[in-house]
């Protein structure tokens, strides 16, 4: 491949003709950067430029190698034409992922999900902390999500005979030895080098698997790479606004033969999240003053990763798409981001095979329900659909105690997301740590409760009262009606 000077490569610095640097490989990007799913305007802020710090903060490096064919290649940087001066204009507004800091506490002083949580916020850049702790809004339903889980109490039985205790589970067929996965959220490598890498290797070391991220830091095919051949995963897919990427996408995925393909539904466009939004826009998420008078189309919503990463979805999914996925793939197919017991029930008439009651960590529509009050809702109303499907649930599950209050109600398994992700901070041996706390605690409980296997869980051993007023028994509104005014009937 040709050596390509600093100076030529200056020279390929506007939308119309697109060069930039990714580890030494200068890369067109022209026709790329208007299909990147972050928008065109985080490519176009590096015409001409180095990307490798902002590419490698998120990225694996293999990726532009997958989304660009090798004719996008047009050779290396020439390092002889590297001068000082230039080496500093492309690294002087790049924030680092993890700025210097004392050394992190030892592993052995973190105790609970709490304390990965303290550590994250003290080490994670400002960026970093903001995409990966941030809710929508006010952060109601992220705040509910953990706080509903403490309003449920355990009945326990004694005299039971509790001295050996198993936790392992069975989901569509396959045994796992905890009912705990990690919740599908992007851009682990914020954390961690490894990022997903260490979470995959961590979660089969402990007897459980990952649910890939459709914006993983590291592709499917890499993360499959570092975890034993036949090993059970599952895959969390974002519905692309162009179907052909993602029955692409699909088919590739499925050639691996995953447990299910588990589609995020509740994220038709992304929320308003202030603390991500808030965080002073640096060189990675903002053109410079350059480009602000081409045709550049700017997100006037705001500047935070989180609607970056996320302006490719297909807002205008619906339940016939779901039946569109079955045709392209013999995966079975899970929904995720059920929110009522009236689209449980739509998902099983619809063919799924499990349901992952989500509110996206509070991450969709602040004051949407916490996720407890989902499952309940469904129990009270069509427990049909846990006898016919599997049932995942997130959303403020920081304890062993939340974990087996989630199985007593007739949960298959739970998923953590921002817990592990502040976990990999430590790498695999820290997503180790948070599985065998998560573990131990859920061990602990069982034992105090007098059950000695999670078969023996059931909705007797947990009162609910305190929740139960909040569990609606219908579709509708227990009393309140649609109001058409009178004055526009005549209009209708």
């Amino acid at each position: 491949m040709p050596k390509i000077s600093t100076a030529e490569l200056a020279k390929h610095a506007s939308p119309d003709d697109a060069w930039i640097v990714i580890n030494e490989t200068i890369w067109d990007v022209t026709e790329f950067a208007p299909k990147h799913p972050g928008g065109a305007e985080i490519v176009h802020q590096y015409l001409g430029q180095d990307a490798t710090a902002a590419y490698n903060e998120v990225h694996g490096p293999s990726l532009v190698a997958k989304h660009l064919p090798p004719s996008k290649n047009k050779g290396t940087l020439d390092e002889s034409t590297i001068t000082a001066e230039w080496k500093n204009s492309q690294s002087s507004n790049i924030e680092s992922a993890r700025p210097p800091a004392d050394e992190k506490p030892p592993l052995e002083s973190i105790l609970n999900m709490y304390d990965f949580e303290d550590v994250a916020r003290r080490f994670l850049s400002a960026k970093s902390w903001a995409f990966q702790m941030t809710a929508a809004n006010d952060c109601i339903t992220k705040e509910a999500n953990i706080e509903w889980w403490r309003r449920i109490w355990f009945r326990p039985r004694v005299l039971t005979g509790v001295k050996s205790v198993s936790t392992s589970t069975t989901i569509l067929g396959q045994r796992y030895a905890v009912p705990i996965f990690s919740a599908p959220a992007a851009l682990a490598k914020l954390g961690h080098p490894d990022g997903e890498l260490a979470m995959a290797r961590a979660l089969v070391a402990k007897g459980t698997t990952i649910i890939a991220c459709n914006n993983a830091s590291f592709s499917f095919p890499e993360i499959m790479q570092v975890m034993p051949k036949d090993h059970p995963v599952f895959f969390q897919l974002y519905v692309n606004k162009d179907h052909g990427v993602t029955e692409k996408l699909v088919k590739e995925v499925s050639s691996y033969n995953p447990q299910a393909i588990i589609v995020t539904v509740d994220l038709p466009v992304v929320g308003k999240r202030e603390a991500d939004e808030r965080v002073k826009t640096d060189a990675a998420y903002k053109a410079p003053k350059s480009f602000q008078s081409q045709n550049v189309k700017r997100d006037k919503k705001g500047a935070g990763l989180a609607r970056a990463t996320g302006s490719f979805i297909d807002a205008d999914l619906q339940w016939k798409d779901i039946r569109w996925l079955q045709t392209i793939t013999k995966a079975p197919i899970f929904v995720k981001g059920i929110q009522s017991a009236w689209d449980a029930r739509k998902a099983l008439e619809a063919g799924c095979k499990g349901i992952y009651i989500s509110n996206h960590g509070g991450r969709a529509a602040d004051t949407a329900q916490p996720s407890i009050l989902t499952l309940l809702e469904i129990q009270a109303n069509c427990p049909e659909v846990m006898e016919e499907m599997e049932v995942f649930i997130d959303g403020g599950i920081r304890r062993g105690t939340d974990i087996l209050k989630a199985i007593c109600l007739g949960a298959s398994g739970v998923c953590l997301g921002r817990p592990f992700l502040y976990a990999v901070g430590y790498g695999q041996e820290g997503m180790e740590h948070a599985i065998e706390i998560l573990k131990d605690e859920l061990e602990t409980v069982m034992q105090m409760i007098g059950i000695t296997s999670l078969d023996q869980a059931h909705p007797g051993l947990v009162n609910t009262a305190e929740l139960d007023r909040y569990v609606y028994r219908s579709e509708e509104h227990p009393y309140a009606k649609k109001i058409v005014r009178r004055t526009n009937r005549a209009k209708l």
